[in-house]
């Protein structure tokens, strides 16, 4: 092969790397997929270690207080041009511990969270981005799981079935005759439950657990410490043991049920990571003083790019579109 078709070579590689980040960005390509194509040889693992370092930087930025001095515009500018002596000289052999390395961090720690977790692949029951699905488990269990959720079997113990939330929301209805409880372990706490429907959210490392009673009654342990909770309760739990209880309506159905976000006067930098668990991609708010903004509203789950547009409208914001969904919001 002369050296311009070696070259075209190379940059033929790199597109179609820019192409798979994008579309594992949108939900559109499996781990199974990208490890195949990584693996046709160390030119194509390196050209999808520099894609995904992109979005790694992206990640890091956005955590560094969203500073006005950093550029998030030029890394995917990038993305898309050639690196030919880089990986010319990769081609020559070397660095593929360090590449399987690299990947094996990106699985578990996905960058700005664009793809699922290895915890979460792994999950007995997943929902994608936007996604909701209701299942049946040990027969008199049903459950509703929002976007994004994760749920793993673990082993039954007499007389109780148990299952873990490892992230997201979902709810749970057990049937009057069931003569098992059920226990639903999140984080560092559980749930258990006899007949009633109950929700549970967990988000991810770092935030708290939010269990909610509608009928029923539960009993919430963590670190000890236990709480009985009525229908029309609700208690967070996490690192410091258990919250305090709030009052709700019991017969109210959770929102995103029904299809719908609400947001009542909700800083703007939360309402963000909402949205991001039901649209593909990631926006980024690149401004600290519009995070604090206060955000009311309702919005369709299956409509979130018009909740963009609102943001847009409502703040004044500027909206700046980049490859595999990702928004800047500024």
């Amino acid at each position: 092969m002369n050296k311009s078709g070696g070259t075209s070579s190379i940059a033929r590689v790199e597109a179609e790397a820019t192409r798979l980040v994008e579309r594992m960005a949108a939900g559109e390509a499996t781990r199974e997929q990208i490890e195949r194509w990584r693996g046709q040889s160390q030119l194509h693992a390196q050209a999808y270690e520099d894609a995904e370092r992109v979005w790694t930087r992206i990640a890091a930025v956005s955590r560094a207080q969203h500073s006005a001095q950093v550029d998030y515009v030029a890394p995917l500018r990038e993305l898309g041009k050639q690196r030919s002596a880089l990986n010319r000289r990769l081609v020559l052999g070397g660095g593929l511990a360090a590449i399987s390395g690299a990947a094996g961090y990106s699985v578990i720690r996905p960058p700005l969270s664009l793809w699922p977790s290895l915890s979460e692949l792994r999950a007995d029951f997943r929902t994608g981005t936007g996604e909701q699905r209701a299942i049946r488990f040990a027969e008199t269990v049903a459950i509703n799981l929002n976007t994004q959720t994760s749920l793993v079997v673990r082993p039954a113990s007499e007389g109780e079935d148990r299952i873990e939330l490892v992230s997201g929301e979902a709810s749970f209805a057990t049937t009057a005759d069931s003569t098992r409880a059920l226990a639903v372990l999140a984080a560092n706490g559980r749930t258990v439950s006899g007949p009633g429907r109950f929700e549970v959210r967990y988000i991810g490392t770092g935030t708290p657990v939010v269990v909610t009673c509608y009928e029923g009654q539960l009993r919430v342990e963590c670190q000890g410490e236990i709480f009985q909770l009525l229908p029309g309760q609700r208690v967070s739990y996490g690192d410091t043991g258990l919250g305090k209880t709030t009052l709700l309506d019991p017969s109210a159905e959770p929102e995103w049920q029904r299809g719908i976000v609400e947001f009542r006067n909700t800083p703007l930098a939360e309402a963000v990571e909402e949205i991001n668990r039901y649209r593909p991609g990631r926006i980024i708010l690149i401004s600290s003083a519009l995070g604090r903004r206060l955000l009311s509203g309702r919005f369709r789950i299956d409509q979130m790019d018009k909740a963009l547009l609102q943001l847009e409208h409502t703040f004044s914001a500027k909206l700046t579109r980049l490859p595999g969904g990702v928004v800047l919001l500024g």
